[in-house]
């Protein structure tokens, strides 16, 4: 890895932490995955600054950003766009929505339908979006970052499991410590401080880096280690769906992303470590109707699994 490229991730992380007080770990996650080429999920309670990571990480690359609303009443058409007459030339063109954008900020994502929800499957997944019968590609790059509020609020729609798969990982936020929760009081005075962020990086290092990070060796005893832990969750009496095929292609991504920002270009085991809960946690399904498949609940299964399987030396 080239010091210049690892320079430039130091510097986007240091931007974004400028607006993001005492989240370096939540900022170093949304950089996975822009690097990896995924997408990520803010999940956590109102007011703790999930809109706030999105638009510090939009500001800091230069690159078209859009904010979608999520409503009940948003229609896909309202994100992908739709076929719009002309009245001079008596023929229909498209009309591209906000999703053609480098990076999306899909706010409340559970506070729409599925329906409308599902519209962003295919952009997620493939990078393009179809429509009267013509595929049209998105920007490069392209990342969504969706932000929803738990799903025992009132008014919410919780994602389909076809639909949490697409994320490359899920995250919480929490509250700041005393000391981080003044610096924001006081940072506050004049403003929002995220409104004065300046781009720090360009779209095409984003591709440059995207593409760098791929060639990050991944040692065959670290696939091993890799393969165990996703066997793990298919075998364990606990749950009741364990991680897919794409899971454990994510998990693989997020590591070699992880250790591209590290300044490696090979994965260690801890990269496994630090990534299966956020990685691998929304993945998976729970057993038993009292236990529930809260965050907290798979996530604690996770991570016992994970202190169950042997690490490679």
């Amino acid at each position: 890895m080239s010091p210049e490229l690892h320079q430039t991730v130091a510097t986007l992380e240091d931007n974004m932490a400028r607006v993001v007080l005492g989240k370096r770990d939540v900022v170093r996650l949304c950089i996975v995955a822009l690097l990896a080429g995924e997408h990520i999920l803010l999940e956590d309670v109102p007011g703790v600054g999930k809109t706030l990571i999105g638009k510090a990480l939009a500001k800091s690359v230069d690159a078209k950003f859009c904010r979608i609303q999520f409503t009940p009443d948003l229609l896909p058409s309202d994100i992908v766009g739709s076929s719009v007459f002309n009245g001079k030339t008596n023929e229909f063109f498209y009309s591209q929505g906000p999703i053609f954008a480098n990076i999306v900020l899909a706010d409340e994502i559970n506070r729409t339908t599925p329906r409308t929800q599902s519209a962003l499957l295919e952009a997620m997944s493939d990078n393009q979006v179809s429509a009267d019968g013509h595929t049209y590609p998105l920007p490069k790059p392209f990342l969504v970052i969706a932000t929803q509020n738990p799903f025992e609020f009132e008014g919410t729609y919780p994602l389909p499991e076809s639909q949490l798969d697409r994320f490359l990982l899920r995250t919480s936020v929490g509250y700041p410590d005393r000391e981080d929760e003044l610096r924001v009081l006081t940072s506050h005075r004049r403003g929002e401080p995220v409104e004065e962020l300046r781009s720090v990086i360009s779209t095409q290092q984003v591709v440059d880096m995207q593409e760098a990070v791929r060639s990050v060796t991944v040692d065959d005893s670290i696939h091993e280690y890799l393969l165990d832990l996703v066997d793990a969750t298919r075998r364990s009496d606990d749950l009741h769906v364990g991680v897919s095929t794409r899971g454990t292609l994510a998990l693989y991504r997020a590591a070699q992303s992880l250790a591209f920002i590290e300044g490696r270009d090979f994965v260690i085991p801890d990269d496994i470590k630090r990534l299966a809960v956020p990685v691998l946690g929304h993945r998976v399904i729970a057993k038993g109707f009292l236990t529930g498949n809260s965050r907290d609940h798979v996530e604690n299964i996770v991570q016992r699994l994970l202190g169950e399987v042997a690490v490679p030396q």
